[in-house]
């Protein structure tokens, strides 16, 4: 009878160390090392994209109706006029938004500006302009001059984009549902805000060691992040950028079955012991 009590002590005691506790699966839980400002908000910490070699941008000038830029750009990538106005360079042809099978905008791809070996983009009538290491910003202010040159002051406007926010998650095969690439069509994207829209994360994923990979003009930032601490709001990571990689890690406690919940944890450990038990009385019985 002890030794059957004894069994039972330490099946509890396997269930307990191997559920896994409510701290590991809430997300930004209070801790002190939250900065907040004298207004009681968190302050925010968004880094400038600056691009990269490879990026492909969505370039449009729009002018007037009457405007007329065939002596300055190529009607082939004229789109045509609309109500407001007539996109006279569109670097995208009105692309949607619609993934390749292989990943990427297929019609952004082959009609986007292509930042090259060099870190430079070629546009038609402008030539060679540096875009590596550099915000859209500052590019869109150096063509909004050199189309100036050829347009009426305030008769044109200059448009670039990147198609949107993309990044990619990466998970194992009980992630399936969040794993992939994705794009955000928004400015500003908290990995909150991504993994909520991809159906958040289920308890097999470990919340404390979630990784980043950032693309820079440098190279690729490895970066960790704990989602379980309010205080990841203050980390520059907390918002995704254009070309992310963010790997989601499988805990210990889910391997082999354990720690996914208690019901399965409690019938992988009953299992193990019985076929200990099954195995031990067979050796004693020989």
């Amino acid at each position: 009878m002890k030794n059957y009590k004894n069994l039972f002590l330490l099946l509890l005691a396997f269930v307990m160390t191997s559920c896994i506790t409510t701290k590991e699966v809430r997300y930004m839980q209070p801790n002190e090392s939250l900065v907040i400002n004298e207004e009681g908000l968190v302050p925010y910490n968004i880094p400038v994209y600056r691009i990269t070699k490879n990026d492909i941008l969505n370039l449009n000038i729009i002018t007037t109706p009457k405007g007329d830029a065939a002596q300055f750009y190529s009607t082939y990538n004229t789109s045509g006029g609309t109500a407001s106005g007539q996109v006279v360079n569109s670097a995208m042809m009105n692309a949607t938004s619609e993934a390749g099978k292989n990943g990427g905008n297929l019609n952004f791809y082959f009609n986007g500006l292509k930042v090259d070996s060099k870190g430079d983009i070629n546009v038609f009538g402008v030539g060679y302009i540096k875009a590596e290491g550099r915000t859209i910003e500052e590019i869109t202010q150096e063509l909004q001059l050199k189309v100036n040159e050829n347009f009426q002051d305030g008769k044109s406007e200059v448009r670039l984009n990147t198609d949107g926010i993309t990044y990619y998650i990466l998970g194992d095969v009980e992630t399936t549902g969040v794993t992939g690439e994705k794009v955000a069509h928004k400015n500003t994207l908290t990995i909150t805000e991504a993994l909520a829209m991809n159906g958040g994360l289920n308890r097999t994923v470990d919340r404390k060691t979630i990784m980043i990979h950032r693309k820079l003009p440098e190279g690729i930032k490895i970066a960790k992040i704990d989602l379980t601490r309010e205080d990841v709001m203050n980390s520059p990571y907390f918002y995704v950028q254009n070309g992310d990689e963010i790997y989601l890690n499988t805990r210990a406690k889910s391997l082999n079955g354990f720690g996914k919940d208690p019901v399965q944890t409690l019938t992988t450990g009953v299992s193990l012991l019985t076929t200990a038990l099954s195995i031990y009385l067979l050796i004693k019985t020989l």
